[in-house]
């Protein structure tokens, strides 16, 4: 799992997003936000610090998801992040 965060934390930082972020945390909102949801496409929004929203674009199937894209929206700007790319 070590290797997801990394990637998840390398990704962000690609894009620009220059606050510190973990990769768990990220992948552990993205857990409890989906949790009872079924099959399908979602769009889910996550207030991740005061002054920061998350906007996930999230597949979900049986036994896993698919983050496809993720716009982090602060006040210095909007960051997009392409883990399908």
């Amino acid at each position: 799992m070590d290797e997801l965060y990394k990637m998840i934390e390398n990704k962000i930082k690609e894009s620009g997003y220059s606050r510190d972020i973990s990769g768990e945390d990220v992948y552990e909102d993205i857990c409890d936000q989906i949790d009872g949801k079924e099959n399908g496409t979602y769009i889910l929004l996550s207030k991740f610090e005061e002054d920061v929203v998350f906007e996930y674009r999230i597949t979900i199937l049986d036994d896993e998801f698919n983050l496809g894209l993720l716009t982090i929206r602060t006040p210095q700007g909007e960051y997009k992040v392409d883990f399908d790319a």
